[in-house]
C-alpha cells in the first residue's frame, strides 16, 4: 500500500519542489523574495515561470490562472492555456515571467464600492510569492493580489498582507527590548470549518436552499440535537467516503487537514487543519470550501456552508485560531510561569487593548445576513465582543492591576479512580465555548466568524489593531533599557490592563444577564449587520487603517459600500424567494389539502350521520392559517418594495433589518405551523425530518 504521506503537497509548487527544480541562484533569490519581501527581477521571474510551467505540465496541467479574492469574498479565476500556435501549424508551450507576475482581469465587473466605473475596466492581478502555486483541475493556480488601474486594492488579500507587514514591523520594535531580532514575525491561523451535508435529491427539491443557501421555511425537526448523540458520533459510511476523498485532495494541495468529526446538529460536520501563516491559511480555507462543495456531488451529497441553513438546530461557524510567532517561538505562549514572562505579558496586554479599542471593527468583520441568524442564539457567541482568559491568566491580570502577589496554581494530577487508566496533569484553565474571543493555551480562538466567511477581513482587522497596540508600547518604551525598561514595562502593563479590563469576561456568554452587564461596562452590542457596518467608516477606523497603510480612506469606504450592497441584495433575494414560494407552492398545497379534507367531510356526511367535528376543526385551523398566510405575504411584499425604493444604502439596510426581516419571520412562522397540520403527501418540499436524517 502506498504511503499516503507521500502524496502530501504533490500538487503544490512548494519550497521542496522549488529547491529541487530551480537553479541554486534562482532558488536563493526567490526565497529571499518570499521571506524578506525583496523585489523579484524579471529575468529571475522568467526562470521561475519556465520551471513552474514544466512542473505543472508534468502533473497534467494545460492552463494557468491568477487565483484571487475579489470583494465578493469568494475566489475568482480566468484560465489561459500554455499552448501557443506557431506559423508552421504546430504549437509550443509558453509561460513567461511577465505572465507569472501580472495579469489583467476586468476591474469593473467585480464589486468595487465605486472605486471603478464600468468604462474604467482595467485592473491587475499581481503574484503573491508568499502563497505557493498549486494545480487544481488541470489548471496551475497562482495566488495573486487584485488591484485597480489606479492602484486601489480590490480584493481581500492585499489588505491582509499589508496588515501582516504592519504587525511584523511593530512586533520587531517590541522584541528588540528583549534582545530578539527575528527576520520576520508572522501571525498564524487555524480555521476550523463547520458544514452540513444533505442528499442531492432533497437539495434539488428545495428552491430556497438553491437560491439562498438556507431554508426560508421549515418547522424544526421532531428530533433535533436534544439527545446530543451526533456530536463526535460514529461517522456514517457515505459521509466517511466523502471525508476520505476530501482529505486526499486537500493533502495533495498541501492543506494540512488534521481533524474531522460529526458536529452538534444532525447532518453537521467539522474539519480542522494545522496552523499556517495567516495568508496561506486563508488561501487554504477558501480552497477547502471550494473542494467541499465540488466533491460532495461525487457521493450524492450537497455541502451547505451557510451559517444557518436550518432553523431550530445549531448553525455553522468557522473558528479563527490566531497567534503570533517567529521561527519556532510562539509569542502568546505563557510558559510555566506567565507572571514572570514579561514578553508574554506585553503581547497579552497588547491583545487585550487591541480587542477592546476595536471591538466594533471585529464585530463588523463577521457581520453578514447569514451570521445574524447564528450569533447570540445559544449556539454561538453573542454579538458582544469580550475576552476569556481563564482562571490562571485572569488571576495574573488581577494581580497586575491590583498590585497584589500572585500565587501560581499547582498542576493537579487527574486520578480517574481506575488503576489501569493513566494519570495525567489537569490544565490550569478550562475552555469557554460561549466566549467570542477565548485564550486557549497559546493562542486566541475568535469564535464569531460564520462558516461561509472569508477570514481575511477578521484577520486584517485583528492584525492592524494589534500593530497599533504594539506601536503604543514601543513608542512608550523608546530609549529605555535594562531595569528601567523592566520597571517602565510593568507600569505600562498595569495601566493598560486597568484601562481595558472591561473587555475581560470569564463567565457564561449565553446568559440573559451578560448583555445587561456588558451594557454597564460600555461594551458595544450590534445585534445585526445593518447596525455593525457603520463603524467601518468611523473616523477612528479610517485613522487606524491609514496609520499603517492597510487601507486608504477610499478603500475603506468602498468596502463599506460593498458590504451594505451585499447585505441588501441577499435579503432582496430571500424576500422575493419567500413571496414566490408562499404564493406558488405552500399556499396552493395547503389549499389543495383543505379541498381534499372538505370533500371527505361532505362524502362521509352523504353516506352516514357521522361526527366530523375533528375534520371540521382541522379545516378551520387550516383556513385561519391560510388567511393569515395571505395577509403575511402581502405585508412582506409591501415592506420589501418600500425597502427597495430607499436610495440611501445604509437606510435601505436598516429597513431590511428592522422591517423586512420581521415580516419574513412572521410569514415563516405561519407556514411552519401549517406544515405540522398538513398531510405529508401534500407538502411540496422535503421537511427537516426528511433532510437531516437522510441515511
Amino acid at each position: 500500500m502506498t504511503n499516503f504521506a507521500d502524496n502530501y503537497g504533490s500538487m503544490v509548487y512548494n519550497d521542496h519542489t522549488m529547491k529541487e527544480l530551480l537553479p541554486k541562484d534562482t532558488y536563493k533569490t526567490l526565497t529571499k523574495t518570499i521571506k524578506d519581501g525583496a523585489p523579484l527581477d524579471i529575468e529571475v521571474a522568467n526562470v521561475v515561470a519556465h520551471s513552474m510551467k514544466e512542473w505543472a505540465i508534468s502533473k497534467g496541467a494545460t492552463h494557468y490562472t491568477h487565483w484571487f479574492q475579489p470583494l465578493s469574498g469568494i475566489t475568482s479565476e480566468k484560465h489561459d492555456g500554455f499552448l501557443e500556435p506557431v506559423s508552421d501549424g504546430t504549437a509550443i508551450t509558453k509561460f513567461s515571467g511577465k505572465e507569472l507576475i501580472q495579469g489583467e482581469p476586468d476591474a469593473s465587473s467585480f464589486p468595487n464600492g465605486g472605486l471603478r466605473a464600468t468604462f474604467e475596466a482595467r485592473g491587475y492581478t499581481a503574484w503573491d510569492p508568499t502563497s505557493y502555486p498549486f494545480i487544481k483541475d488541470e489548471v496551475l493556480c497562482i495566488p495573486t493580489a487584485f488591484c485597480s488601474y489606479t492602484g486601489e486594492a480590490l480584493d481581500k488579500k492585499t489588505p491582509l498582507l499589508r496588515s501582516m507587514n504592519a504587525i511584523d514591523e511593530q512586533a520587531k520594535r517590541v522584541l528588540t527590548h528583549f534582545g530578539e531580532t527575528p527576520k520576520r514575525v508572522n501571525t498564524t491561523v487555524g480555521a476550523e470549518q463547520e458544514y452540513f451535508l444533505i442528499s442531492e435529491k432533497d437539495y434539488a427539491a428545495r428552491q430556497d436552499l438553491i437560491l439562498t443557501g438556507r431554508t426560508l421555511f421549515g418547522h424544526k425537526p421532531v428530533k433535533g440535537q436534544e439527545l446530543e448523540e451526533h456530536y463526535f458520533g460514529a461517522i456514517r459510511p457515505t459521509v466517511n467516503n466523502f471525508m476520505k476523498e476530501l482529505d486526499d485532495e486537500l493533502w495533495a494541495l498541501g492543506v494540512s487537514a488534521k481533524t474531522k468529526h460529526n458536529e452538534v446538529a444532525p447532518a453537521q460536520h467539522e474539519l480542522a487543519p494545522i496552523f499556517a501563516n495567516s495568508n496561506s491559511a486563508i488561501d487554504q480555507n477558501l480552497l477547502t470550501m471550494e473542494k467541499m462543495r465540488l466533491l460532495a456531488s461525487h457521493h450524492g451529497l450537497v455541502c451547505l456552508l451557510h451559517e444557518k441553513p436550518f432553523e431550530g438546530v445549531n448553525g455553522s461557524g468557522k473558528h479563527n485560531n490566531w497567534s503570533i510567532s517567529y521561527d519556532s517561538t510562539n509569542l502568546l505562549d505563557p510558559g510555566d510561569n506567565p507572571m514572570e514572562n514579561l514578553r508574554f505579558l506585553v503581547f497579552l496586554t497588547a491583545v487585550i487593548e487591541a480587542v477592546d479599542e476595536y471591538q466594533e471593527l471585529l464585530r463588523m468583520s463577521v457581520a453578514s445576513a447569514g451570521n445574524d441568524h447564528r450569533l447570540g442564539a445559544n449556539e454561538a457567541p453573542p454579538a458582544i465582543i469580550s475576552i476569556f482568559l481563564g482562571d490562571e491568566l485572569g488571576a495574573v491580570v488581577d494581580s497586575l492591576i491590583n498590585g497584589t502577589d500572585y500565587v501560581a496554581s499547582a498542576k493537579q494530577a487527574m486520578d480517574l479512580g481506575v488503576a489501569v487508566l493513566p494519570k495525567f496533569t489537569m490544565d490550569n484553565t478550562d475552555r469557554n465555548r460561549t466566549s467570542p474571543f477565548a485564550f486557549t493555551g497559546n493562542k486566541f480562538e475568535f469564535r464569531m466568524p460564520g462558516s461561509e466567511v472569508n477570514l481575511s477581513d477578521a484577520n486584517m482587522i485583528l492584525n492592524t489593531a494589534m500593530a497599533k497596540s504594539l506601536k503604543n508600547f514601543a513608542d512608550a518604551m523608546e530609549g529605555k533599557e535594562g531595569d528601567d525598561f523592566h520597571t517602565a514595562a510593568l507600569v505600562y502593563i498595569k495601566k493598560t490592563l486597568t484601562d481595558h479590563q472591561r473587555i475581560i469576561f470569564n463567565g457564561d456568554g449565553y446568559s440573559d444577564e451578560w448583555p445587561e452587564e456588558a451594557a454597564r461596562r460600555g461594551l458595544a452590542n450590534h445585534k445585526n449587520t445593518a447596525e455593525a457596518l457603520p463603524c467601518l467608516v468611523d473616523p477612528k477606523s479610517i485613522e487606524l487603517f491609514g496609520e499603517f497603510g492597510v487601507l486608504s480612506e477610499s478603500e475603506v469606504r468602498s468596502r463599506y459600500e460593498v458590504k451594505l450592497e451585499k447585505y441588501s441584495k441577499l435579503l432582496n433575494i430571500e424576500a422575493n424567494t419567500m413571496i414566490r414560494q408562499a404564493r406558488r407552492m405552500y399556499i396552493p398545497a395547503i389549499n389543495n389539502y383543505m379541498g381534499e379534507l372538505a370533500s371527505d367531510v361532505t362524502a362521509v356526511k352523504a353516506v352516514i350521520d357521522a361526527d366530523t367535528t375533528a375534520q371540521e376543526t382541522l379545516l378551520k385551523r387550516l383556513s385561519a392559517g391560510l388567511a393569515a398566510a395571505y395577509d403575511a405575504v402581502d405585508q412582506l411584499e409591501i415592506k420589501h418594495n418600500a425597502a427597495q425604493a430607499v436610495e440611501d444604502a445604509q437606510q435601505r439596510a436598516n429597513m431590511y433589518a428592522n422591517t423586512v426581516i420581521p415580516a419574513m419571520d412572521a410569514l415563516r412562522n405561519i407556514i411552519d405551523d401549517l406544515e405540522c397540520i398538513t398531510d405529508h403527501d401534500y407538502w411540496p418540499v422535503p421537511t427537516y425530518n426528511d433532510m437531516l436524517f437522510y441515511c
